[in-house]
């Protein structure tokens, strides 16, 4: 497999680009070697620009449900484009959108359109914060709601510890009203509540991680955080950037029947454009101005053509369920042949799975939070990544990333991964 073009790109890239790539974890670091340059994509492929095809099973991080460049959504951007690229003012599709969200949505009575999941969440906990009037939130280790500085916070020595800044740039300030917890840890949660009493405003997480591999919440876990938040009069925010519209219509609050007080979204609402949004009760989104007090705004808010992609998904999803019904049985398939694989060669690693998401950590042990994760032979993972590329397999580049699958997936190609699956952990042990 030549890459020589992608060698030189990434040469070029690292003159004028800070190491080279536009987000840190497409720089190969944690699984060695140099990034592949793609050109293209279509269907369950992406192209490289020395014309190397793979089967990629990360979808840009989640929203390509029906697989790259859908005819669909393409279709729908260029029809877009013919009326203009960005305008700054209000448009219909905005409407229809906000509309179409909050029937999938539990949760969501109102929407606001952002253009990123950061974005989102960063405005999310600013909302909770001026509807409880306090300073405070719990966020979970090893959960990612984007680079704003309020969640580049690390753990300290225990869960009631305040946070210290996990990156550069990130103030002592910023960080002491940010408390960590645990995943799938209600006692953690409780002890940070006896220790600031009646100071903090939000919990926010991820109800299923895809940040630190997937990992799924243990049973009542989610009920109980509900509970808590009723009782203490926080603010519940759901991170459903990876999780919306993708393991159901509704999300994982649809699946796992918990309606949180907030919902922050994207990548899907985009049909695969930059976008991103958050939502919520009533009472809550008219905190935000101009309805209310707490400032957000954005020029490229409900850009037309994101939201000509997005409209046509969600549609597409809204009306056609047995989409979910094909991305469960992909991703049964798979992680059905992977655990087969696994027993065959008398391999004792964990796969953790939940619809058309999954990760295999290199560990013999379970993984139900952060610091389980963090047992994974980080090091093995890289040499299963470069054999799995080596066969055409194109993998999330870092052992704590879930991937996602897309409907796109034949037979064949499942069949393709799953030989390529056993062929590289054959290689690597």
């Amino acid at each position: 497999m030549q890459i020589t073009n992608s060698k030189n790109l990434f040469e070029k890239a690292q003159r004028f680009i800070p190491g080279g790539v536009n987000s840190p974890v497409r720089a190969f670091r944690a699984v060695g070697g140099d990034p592949i340059f793609i050109q293209k994509a279509e269907g369950a492929h992406i192209f490289d620009e020395d014309g190397n095809a793979y089967i990629e099973l990360i979808n840009s991080w989640g929203p390509m449900i029906l697989g790259h460049n859908h005819p669909m959504i393409r279709e729908a951007v260029i029809k877009a484009m013919e009326n203009g690229t960005s305008f700054g003012a209000p448009t219909a599709k905005e409407v229809e959108i906000a509309e179409l969200i909050t029937s999938m949505v539990p949760s969501v009575e109102k929407v606001r359109m952002v253009n990123s999941g950061t974005e989102a969440t960063m405005s999310a906990i600013r909302v909770a914060r001026g509807f409880t009037g306090r300073d405070k939130f719990i966020k979970m280790e090893g959960h990612y709601h984007g680079h704003g500085d309020s969640f580049l916070i690390s753990a300290g020595s225990g869960a009631i510890t305040m946070g210290n800044p996990d990156s550069p740039g990130v103030t002592k300030g910023t960080a002491k009203d940010t408390l960590l917890a645990p995943y799938n840890d209600l006692n953690a949660i409780e002890a940070l509540l006896a220790a600031n009493p009646g100071e903090i405003a939000a919990i926010i997480l991820e109800p299923v991680p895809g940040n630190m591999g997937l990992v799924t919440p243990k049973e009542g876990y989610l009920e109980g955080l509900r509970k808590i938040c009723d009782r203490e009069g926080i603010i519940l925010i759901f991170d459903e950037v990876m999780t919306g519209f993708r393991l159901a219509k509704g999300g994982a609050q649809e699946l796992f029947g918990v309606t949180p007080d907030m919902t922050t979204l994207g990548k899907i609402i985009g049909g695969g454009l930059p976008v991103g949004a958050y939502g919520g009760k009533k009472e809550i989104m008219d905190f935000v101005s101009p309805a209310g007090p707490v400032y957000q705004a954005g020029t490229l808010s409900g850009n037309p053509i994101a939201m000509a992609a997005g409209l046509t998904m969600l549609n597409y999803l809204n009306e056609h369920p047995e989409v979910y019904e094909a991305l469960n049985s992909i991703g049964s398939q798979i992680v059905t042949g992977i655990k087969n694989s696994l027993i065959k060669l008398g391999l004792n690693y964990t796969l953790n799975h939940l619809g058309s998401m999954y990760s295999l950590f290199f560990t013999d042990k379970e993984v139900f939070d952060f610091a389980s994760a963090k047992h994974s032979n980080t090091a093995l993972f890289g040499k299963y990544f470069q054999a799995m590329l080596q066969k055409g397999i194109y993998l999330a580049p870092s052992q704590f990333e879930s991937l996602f699958l897309s409907t796109s997936l034949s037979h064949d190609l499942i069949d393709q991964i799953l030989q390529a699956n056993e062929s590289a952990l054959k290689e690597i042990h």
